[in-house]
């Protein structure tokens, strides 16, 4: 993608101060969009701002909890509207069922679903044509394991939202689409990049055989973000390596 493609245009990543989120943020500020690097607290996302700084792009960094009720709010009153929203922030609880109760739901919903629906409910309300919203799911959406409900559920609705946002803000040029990771060797995923059989799981599991690298997940949403996808909405990109399509 050229280094102005998304010149002029304002781009907010979710939890953007690591993992996925960090690359996100950085591709699509080197594709020219001022990135709103958001995280819970501002720290984690400052380094990233330094690195966006000193290869000459413009950023700005957003502390929120997303769970809040004014969160969405207070992005939406901002004297520019957002072009871009990037739904990356999110958690997981990996319980077996019957050690996971109501309490325990609610917060992965809140995190995984309730915000992002509000931040689009929210931010598309001055998201001028053109306007791309981008939800990282999983491959936890349309396929399961045991001792992952809450998670699995959080994500296949998030796949969900996605395809009714693309319904409803369509008529306003609007595009919603979705990247779903598979198995990415971010810092959070450590002990498990590090595990032999996992990476065994893995060689025989995926088509090409391997862990996800964090920058490979870029493309995918900087297509979604890009002209190039001008007619594409209501879609579910899975970047996982053929983890889904093979048996």
């Amino acid at each position: 993608m050229s280094e102005t493609q998304l010149a002029g245009k304002t781009a907010l990543v979710t939890g953007a101060g690591g993992g996925l989120g960090r690359e996100i943020a950085r591709s699509l500020a080197q594709a020219g969009a001022h990135v709103l690097l958001h995280g819970r607290q501002a720290a984690p996302p400052e380094a990233l701002a330094a690195e966006i700084d000193r290869a000459g792009g413009t950023c700005a960094v957003v502390a929120a909890d997303l769970t809040r009720d004014d969160a969405a709010a207070a992005f939406a009153a901002r004297a520019e509207p957002i072009d871009i929203l990037v739904n990356n922030a999110g958690g997981r609880d990996r319980r077996p069922l019957a050690e996971l109760d109501r309490g325990a739901v609610r917060r992965l919903l809140e995190i995984n679903l309730v915000a992002p629906f509000d931040l689009a409910r929210q931010l598309s309300a001055r998201m001028p044509a053109g306007g791309r919203i981008i939800n990282i799911t999983s491959i936890a959406g349309p396929i399961a394991r045991s001792g992952d409900a809450a998670y699995t559920m959080s994500k296949g609705g998030l796949e969900a939202l996605t395809r009714a946002l693309a319904a409803e803000l369509g008529p306003r040029d609007i595009t919603v689409n979705a990247v779903a990771p598979g198995f990415f060797a971010t810092d959070a995923n450590a002990a498990m990049v590090a595990d032999p059989a996992i990476a065994d799981h893995l060689a025989r599991r995926t088509s090409l055989g391997r862990w996800g690298q964090p920058a490979e997940i870029a493309g995918a949403v900087l297509f979604f973000a890009s002209p190039a996808a001008s007619y594409v909405t209501g879609q579910v990109l899975a970047v996982d390596g053929g983890y889904v399509a093979h048996f």
